[in-house]
């Protein structure tokens, strides 16, 4: 099956207090983007990627793309203000022929092969889409400002990560509504009555906010 990679990286990075936006803060010797951009292209699964990119940062980021070699970079679009819109920005750029369409935040460097097979196995197992995610540890309540509503049941709760695989025609009508608030592209699916499995994620797959989490990311590497 055709497996189109959307590579969202038009994150501000308010919170690393950075002097450019997050997919461009230093990873060790390099911009945080190319460890996610590289695996995306070494992967057998990925046909083909498509970039989104800050307004104004097209430029470094295809030439980011043939410094290192990424031969899979179809194209790189401008990211819009929210993530939801970067990637209705992206998601014009996939061909129709495409069959899947897998979603990777670049904010979420430690991207391993096992967990973009993950979520491609299960949509040949009949899913609508398929995301990774784990197990939450802490209690979880619901709240109402500073009252506590209720205390969730953490068996039925996970943290849900990227990649996350859609078969490409429930993605795209996902996308054809309000996406202004989507935190991430399952939520629209489900939206849409579409069926979603959960997979196992990985713990290295955690989301980089603040420098700190740059530092614990880059010790992995």
């Amino acid at each position: 099956m055709s497996v189109w990679a959307i590579l969202a990286a038009a994150g501000s990075g308010e919170r690393l207090g950075a002097d450019r936006p997050k997919a461009f803060a230093r990873l060790g010797d390099q911009p945080l983007l190319a460890e996610s951009l590289r695996r995306l292209d070494e992967s057998d699964w990925i046909e083909a990627i498509v970039l989104a990119a800050p307004p104004g940062w097209e430029e470094p980021a295809i030439l980011l793309a043939e410094e290192l070699g990424c031969s899979k970079v179809s194209t790189c679009v401008t990211g819009g203000a929210t993530r939801g819109e970067s990637v209705r920005n992206a998601l014009a750029e996939v061909p129709p022929d495409a069959a899947v369409i897998l979603v990777h935040d670049a904010a979420r460097p430690y991207l391993i092969d096992a967990v973009i097979e993950r979520v491609l196995t299960a949509l040949n197992e009949g899913w609508d889409g398929a995301v990774p995610g784990l197990p939450v540890s802490d209690t979880i309540k619901r709240v109402e400002g500073e009252r506590v509503l209720e205390t969730l049941h953490r068996d039925s709760l996970r943290a849900v990560q990227t990649p996350q695989a859609f078969v490409a025609g429930v993605l795209r009508r996902a996308y054809e509504q309000d996406v202004s608030s989507a935190t991430d592209c399952a939520s629209l699916v489900e939206a849409q009555g579409g069926r979603v499995k959960v997979v196992p994620g990985d713990p290295r797959l955690a989301k980089v906010t603040d420098a700190a989490d740059l530092e614990r990311v880059a010790a992995l590497l």
